[in-house]
């Protein structure tokens, strides 16, 4: 199956991040207890390239819960992550964080009332050595509510990087095996003020062809959908 029929296939009922068969997926909130303890610290992330180019060495297992900082474009959200939830799913997301994917990232897919999308990698190079390191898919235990977060999918294990944060309820994604791993728990209006002029992607949408961010990275983002927003770091919160 090609990626543009897959395209053609899946959005009309999910977020699909289809280029070379990839994945893709939705997110809710909740409210942040006020705190009397010492103030959150953060662990310095560095982005190691040639880390990011070798997927099999980084399979760290999660903690159980964790907490991970945003700073995007548009300002900050922050995600907690509940590994029973999602353990291979939370594990990936980890690993990714703690070796600096997700600088530099495009939200590149953002459709109003739906999801916002992200997790193509915008170096052509990393985002080929990610393409084929898939997962295998962790049962449903939540649901696909407002702010819950959970990976595209382009069919059965097919997990690899791109993931997407719920606008709304869309529950009806649990069924189609979509797992959620996190929620956010600050930032909200920061997710949904993420801009979406683009709204969905090529060839039925205005939005970016997936099959050239996966071959052309950033460079291409940012010449012909400047407007676009960007995740500028993803760190852990202590």
């Amino acid at each position: 199956m090609n990626i543009r029929h897959l395209a053609l296939i899946t959005a009309a009922v999910f977020a699909v991040s289809c280029a070379n068969k990839t994945q893709e997926a939705p997110a809710t909130t909740a409210p942040q207890a006020a705190a009397a303890a010492a103030p959150t610290e953060t662990k310095e992330i560095k982005t190691d390239m040639e880390a990011l180019k070798n997927p099999a060495k980084l399979t760290e297992k999660a903690p159980e819960t964790f907490k991970v900082k945003f700073a995007t474009t548009k300002g900050d959200f922050t995600l907690e992550i509940t590994r029973a939830w999602s353990p291979l799913g939370a594990d990936r997301f980890y690993n990714l964080v703690k070796n600096g994917f997700f600088t530099d990232v495009a939200f590149f897919r953002v459709i109003e009332g739906f999801m916002v999308q992200f997790g193509i990698h915008g170096d052509p190079a990393v985002s080929a050595a990610w393409r084929g390191a898939r997962i295998q898919d962790d049962p449903v235990k939540e649901s696909n509510e407002k702010g819950y977060i959970s990976y595209a999918m382009a069919g059965p294990n097919t997990r690899t990087t791109q993931m997407f944060i719920n606008f709304g309820n869309n529950a009806r994604l649990d069924d189609m095996g979509f797992s959620p791993f996190g929620k956010v728990t600050d930032g909200m209006k920061v997710v949904e003020s993420i801009y979406n002029g683009y709204g969905e992607g090529a060839p039925s949408g205005m939005g970016p062809d997936q099959g050239r961010v996966q071959a052309q990275g950033n460079a291409y983002l940012k010449a012909d959908f400047p407007k676009m927003d960007y995740i500028k770091s993803a760190t852990l919160l202590n």
